[in-house]
Order: structure tokens, then C-alpha cells, then sequence
């Protein structure tokens, strides 16, 4: 089935995309040649997993990363100090005009592997109906299967022996799970900096199609903020160093019901708007333009499909699609992750805790900033007399945003057109990458998550990443390796255009 998909695919893009991308038989059958490579290369990958929250795999997974670059044809790659987990910057000088930037995450998030259908480190193929064969495993879909598939395109050139069509500075992180902490540090460097001057965007690579087939252009993404608030024996002498017997509650002041009432100042009785002072002030609303994007992406979707990816029954006060979706592209948000205090084992324990503390997060959009987020957070607990909750900021940055006309979201236009592939234009992802750090001052650089194939279950159980699809409106591996390969070719082309 995966060779009908590919063919299917390649006779989509022959009629033109040959044009841009000389001897693409060639490059195809390098593709088709590496496949079972290409799929033991992501499932080694998946077996070293670098877990920025609980430092795992540090170093291996700094070191795998520049490995990866070497054997994908970078002619330099070194791992770069953060002041937390490394980078690696890496660079591949193929003579050409055109220079386009890379951004690859290498960490994923955490896993309780008892939540798997079958062990998330391992890779395993396994044939998912309605979709095809599958690899399952933590960072499959998120990013390393996309990004395995940018690499088997360079992998693919190696084995033709032809020069890219454009130059690579590839930056990773090893911190983008826990939002981005000290990647601003590793790209002031000045030899990082002044490579990235000099390209014209950055990408991310991505598997963007939905269930019919239809591709995903992303104009943005939020921001992301980080965040824990502790109350306990650490913030005030009220509240016990330790646990202690329920009965002193009648004189003891409790954490736990302290931390409850700061989060519940922090949203409106709805649950989920957003209250904290000021919070909507620098909150730029949608375009009529990025409204009319929303709503042609709707009608290219499926919102029964929607609801079963999320597993529930209804939006927000019962919104429409259309209503519902205009939120998801629109609204910053504060959102719980977790709350851990006292006992949570089988049945009851009389205790009064010790500490309480609540994970969060913000997403914020455009206008709004990192800095603004923490400041407002602050002095709104400050002004409810709140001083004894400890805020602790872990990561953040700002939303990014990229112009629909600039080279490079015409480069992916261009290609996904050429190739047959539907395709929606996203005002931003309600999900979130440090974009803003290309796409914001000093560099101001285009940026954006570009690629076809599909996956879910990022940052869940069973997280996957499809290999050989059986549907050919729908990419496997190969299939999006060589809209890489294509991509290359365009971005070359359409930034040489540019006056």
C-alpha cells in the first residue's frame, strides 16, 4: 500500500514540480531505496528520549542530536552550553544564494509507560485501521518522525550525490517541553545570531494533515508560559513545614485551601476566562482576514473528528465549530496542569499538608509578551494580599507571527498546490514552539511549521507517527520526505524571486 500511496503522490507532482526539482525520479528512488533505514533511524531516536523535566538523557541526547546532523550532510555541529540542557547548531554550506533556517526540538515530554498500548520507547510498528501502519512512541509525531523525514531528505541528496538547492543553519533545544528556559541564551551567541541573519525564515518541521488529507499552514502560534505557585511552610511561618495531624486545622492555617482560593481569583466563575487585572489589555482580536482563514479551515474539517481526538462531547458554553474554533486561534489562556498536595494514596489520611502547589501555564497571543504575562500574575496576587503564595516562573516566551505573503509561507503554498495537497491557512496553533525568538526583533525572520503525514497523541499515551498510509490522500514517511526535497527546491526559487 505504501507504493500506491507514493505513486499517487508522485504523479500529483510530476506534472510541475519536476520543473523545480531537477531529476526528482531520482531523489525519489534514493527515498524509496533508504526507507528501512529512515524508520530504524526514528526508532533509535525514540529509544533515547531527553526529558528536560527530570534531566534525563542530558548529554546522550545532545550528543545524538549532533550525530544526526553530521550523517545528514551538516558540515559542522557542535553542542552549545544553555546554562541548562545544551543546543546544537550546525550548519551545511552548499554554495548556494538562499540560506533557510531549521529548528528542531530533541526532547519530548514524560510518560507513564502502564498509560501505553505498547511500550513508548520501543518504536513499534503497528497497523492502526483506517490509517495504516504506524510507528508508536514518545516524540513519534512530536517532532521527531517530521523531523527524521527533513533529514532523510538531506540523507536522500547525499545518496545522489547533489548539492542542496539552499544552505541549512540548523539550531535545536533540548528544553522545548518545558518552554524554552535558555534558548535565547544559545542563539545571542554571536556566530548563531549572525548565521541566522542571514537566512530568509525558519522552519519547523511538522506533520500537518487531518484525517482527509488536508495540510496545515500555520501563520503563528501562541506563547507559552510556565509557571508553579507554592504555598506552604517555605512561603509563611502560618503553615506547617510538614505534614500534621488533620485535628490542628481548627488553629492551623491550611496550604491547601490557601493555594484554592489565589487560582480561583485567577479565572471569572465561567472556569475558564482568564481575570487576572489587565490581562486582555495588549490582546490583539482576529482580522476580518485571519477570521476569514478560520472559517475556510472549519469547512475543511471534520468537527465529529475534533471532538473524538480530544474525547469530548462539547465546546466551551456549547459553542458552534465556526464560534469554537474562532477561541481556540484567539484567546490567551490560564490553565491548570496539575495540583499536588497532601495525600493521594488509596482511601483517606487524616492530615493537614504541608505545602500545596498548582502547575500552570499561560498561551498568550498577540500583542501580549512573556514579561507582561509574569508582571500582571504578580501583582494581582499582590493587590488580593497573596504574599504568601511563591510564584516560581520555569519558561515562557511570547506568541510569534509571519506574514502570509512572505517567501516563506509562499514556498509552502506553492508546493502543497503542486503536489495536490488541500491545504487551510491558520491565523496561528493554539499549541506553541519559541518562533518568537527567530520571528521577533533583532532577527524579525518569517517563520513557520511546515510539513505533510499525520500522527496524534502528542504529549499523551500511544503517541504515533504514520509510516505507510492507507489512504493516499494521506502522506507516510517517504511521502513527506520528498515534499522536503520539493520544498528546498521552491524556497530557492522563491527567494531568489524576491527583489
Amino acid at each position: 500500500m505504501r507504493h500506491i500511496t507514493l505513486l499517487v503522490l508522485s504523479t500529483l507532482v510530476a506534472g510541475h514540480a519536476a520543473a523545480q526539482t531537477p531529476q526528482r525520479e531520482e531523489l525519489e528512488n534514493a527515498v524509496t531505496a533508504r526507507h528501512g533505514e529512515t524508520v530504524e533511524a526514528l526508532r533509535d531516536w525514540i529509544a533515547i528520549p531527553t526529558i528536560a523535566a527530570e534531566n534525563r538523557n542530558v548529554r546522550e541526547g545532545a550528543e545524538y542530536m549532533r550525530r544526526l546532523a553530521l550523517e545528514a550532510g551538516f558540515q559542522q555541529a557542535d553542542i552549545v552550553p544553555s546554562g541548562g540542557v545544551p543546543g546544537v547548531f550546525a550548519t551545511l554550506d552548499a554554495g548556494a544564494p538562499v540560506t533557510l533556517g531549521v529548528y528542531f526540538m530533541y526532547d519530548v515530554k514524560q510518560f507513564d509507560a502502564a498509560e501505553w498500548e505498547a511500550p513508548p520507547l520501543e518504536g513499534k510498528l503497528l497497523d492502526k485501521p483506517g490509517e495504516g501502519e504506524v510507528m508508536m512512541g514518545r516524540g513519534a509525531v512530536n517532532q521527531k518522525g517530521p523531523e527524521t523525514a527533513f533529514l532523510a531528505a538531506l540523507h536522500a541528496f547525499k545518496a545522489t550525490g547533489r548539492k542542496l538547492p539552499v544552505n541549512l543553519v540548523l539550531v535545536a533545544e533540548g528544553e522545548e517541553e518545558i518552554a524554552s528556559p535558555n534558548f535565547h541564551t544559545i542563539l545571542s551567541r554571536p556566530e548563531i545570531a549572525s548565521a541566522l541573519r542571514n537566512t530568509a525564515g525558519v522552519i519547523i518541521p511538522s506533520a500537518s494533515q487531518n484525517k482527509q488529507g488536508v495540510a496545515g499552514i500555520s501563520l503563528g502560534a501562541k506563547g507559552a508560559v510556565e509557571f508553579q505557585l507554592i504555598v506552604g511552610g517555605e512561603t509563611s511561618d502560618k503553615y506547617p513545614t510538614a505534614d500534621v495531624h488533620s485535628s490542628v486545622h481548627a488553629r492551623v492555617e491550611s496550604p491547601a485551601w490557601r493555594l484554592v482560593k489565589a487560582l480561583d481569583t485567577l479565572v471569572a466563575d465561567d472556569g475558564h476566562t482568564p481575570a487576572i487585572d489587565g490581562w486582555f489589555e495588549n490582546v490583539e482580536p482576529l482580522t476580518e482576514r485571519q477570521k476569514e482563514l478560520v472559517a475556510i479551515g472549519v469547512d475543511g474539517s471534520n468537527e465529529a473528528d475534533a471532538k473524538a481526538a480530544l474525547g469530548v462531547g462539547r465546546w466551551i458554553d456549547d459553542e458552534d465549530f465556526l464560534t469554537s474554533t474562532e477561541r481556540l486561534v484567539s484567546q490567551p489562556t490560564v490553565n491548570i496542569q496539575g495540583l499536588v498536595s497532601g495525600y493521594t494514596g488509596e482511601g483517606g489520611k487524616t492530615v493537614l499538608p504541608g505545602r500545596a502547589e498548582a502547575k500552570l501555564e499561560f498561551r498568550l497571543v498577540p500583542d501580549m509578551t512573556k514579561e507582561e504575562a509574569v508582571t500582571k500574575l504578580r501583582q494581582h496576587l499582590e493587590k488580593r494580599g497573596f504574599d504568601d503564595v511563591k510564584v516560581v516562573v520555569s519558561g515562557g516566551y511570547g506568541p510569534n507571527q509571519t506574514d502570509e505573503n512572505s517567501p516563506l509561507i509562499q514556498a509552502q503554498k506553492t508546493v502543497l498546490e503542486r503536489a495536490g495537497i488541500k491545504y487551510t491557512l491558520s491565523p496561528r496553533s493554539a499549541g506553541s514552539w519559541p518562533g518568537v525568538v527567530f520571528n521577533g526583533p533583532p532577527l524579525n525572520l518569517p517563520t513557520g511549521q511546515f510539513g505533510i503525514g499525520r500522527g496524534t497523541g502528542a504529549h499523551a499515551p500511544n503517541e504515533w507517527f504514520l509510516i505507510r498510509s492507507s489512504d493516499p490522500k494521506v502522506a507516510g514517511l517517504d511521502e513527506a520526505t520528498l515534499l522536503y526535497v520539493d520544498f528546498l527546491y521552491e524556497m530557492a526559487a522563491a527567494s531568489n524571486a524576491q527583489p
